[in-house]
């Protein structure tokens, strides 16, 4: 596969003060994966053998279908990975090897497998940034937060990359965290109080009307409900 498929400009998705940047940049890498596999990527048989082996979770499978593409492409890669598994997995009478494989299968997914070392590589580029660019330092600094998944992947792949500037990185991505984590406290402990009789009748502020959805999201770093949208 080509590495460029995944080229984007850091500093491009954080000059955009809009939810978690790590999101925003795993949104961009799995729509153009997903572009590549419903586009001239399905013809090709190395990338034939990677599907058929790996097939594809619920999600990328909803976004496969709603990419906006024919669904043709979907069919003919659907149509060779069952025939991979008629013939691996369906052809005789089942034993723990071949119970195994259909686990493994189950949670195997194409798509995912790509995912994560782009954005370990990306999270690199973000640390070496951080490091050397005082302007980027000022729109990492300015994010109005980090989900708790991003927060761990930045300090978990930072201190190599960021030598001595590490501990700084990690209070100030602790800081972007914890501070939205208390944000999102006070707007759930607020849809609470708007339940008790004593309330009736009081407003509701918009960001308490929201606060479930929004720390679903900051807790699983997807969109509550999101199965198939791309996120961008």
């Amino acid at each position: 596969m080509k590495e460029n498929i995944c080229t984007i400009p850091v500093n491009e998705i954080f000059e955009v003060n809009d939810g978690c940047p790590i999101c925003r940049m795993r949104n961009i890498i799995e729509a153009k994966y997903i572009d590549y596999i419903t586009g001239p990527a399905m013809m090709e048989p190395d990338i034939r053998i990677e599907t058929n082996r790996a097939g594809f979770c619920e999600r990328h499978y909803g976004m496969m279908l709603t990419s906006g593409r024919a669904r043709l492409p979907v069919a003919l890669t659907l149509e060779s990975h069952l025939i991979d598994v008629r013939e691996k997995l369906l052809a005789k009478k089942p034993d723990k090897k071949t119970l195994d494989a259909i686990q493994t299968l189950e949670n195997s997914c194409f798509v995912c497998e790509y995912i994560e070392p782009h954005l370990t590589r990306y999270i690199e580029t973000i640390c070496l940034s951080y490091r050397d660019d005082a302007e980027f330092r000022r729109l990492y600094e300015g994010q109005p937060y980090i989900c708790l998944s991003h927060y761990r992947m930045l300090v978990q792949n930072g201190k190599k990359p960021l030598g001595r500037e590490y501990d700084r990185f990690v209070e100030i991505t602790r800081n972007l965290t914890r501070r939205y984590a208390d944000s999102l406290q006070n707007d759930i402990a607020a849809f609470r109080d708007a339940f008790d009789y004593k309330n009736a009748g009081k407003p509701l502020a918009p960001e308490a009307r929201t606060s479930i959805e929004r720390t679903i999201e900051y807790l699983t770093a997807r969109p509550c409900g999101d199965k198939s949208e791309s996120g961008q």
